[in-house]
């Protein structure tokens, strides 16, 4: 395939792409580190978090060899400011580009993680 000078763009895309991962990557650890929260807390509800007040664990009733878990106050307010911050980084960085930018964009992200998702299942 001739270098048409296309292969420098492209990796300096994939140079913004790894990038990113890494600016969103810093962003999730330093968000939930305020929140008292590690990744593997906020995708995995159950690892530790009785112990520090985000879900209890009961008995139940019914079934002896069944546990309850119900998340608290903390749990809840805990998920909502997930749920917030999550929306408010997507309008940060989202809200002023155009409809076609955004368009595009969207698009060609689409592509783009298609294509990895391809690459990593062979």
């Amino acid at each position: 395939m001739p270098d048409d000078g296309r292969d420098d763009q492209w990796e300096a895309a994939l140079d913004r792409v790894l990038e990113l991962t890494l600016l969103l990557g810093r962003d999730m650890t330093e968000s939930l580190a305020r929140m008292g929260l590690t990744e593997a807390r906020a995708h995995l509800l159950w690892d530790g978090l009785a112990e520090t007040g985000f879900v209890t664990r009961e008995p139940s009733p019914a079934d002896r060899r069944a546990i309850l878990v119900t998340v608290t106050e903390l749990g809840r307010t805990t998920t909502q400011a997930l749920v917030d911050g999550h929306r408010e980084l997507a309008r940060q960085l989202f809200a002023d580009m155009s409809t076609g930018e955004f368009g595009g964009f969207d698009a060609g992200l689409g592509h783009v993680l298609a294509r990895l998702r391809a690459h990593l299942a062979v």
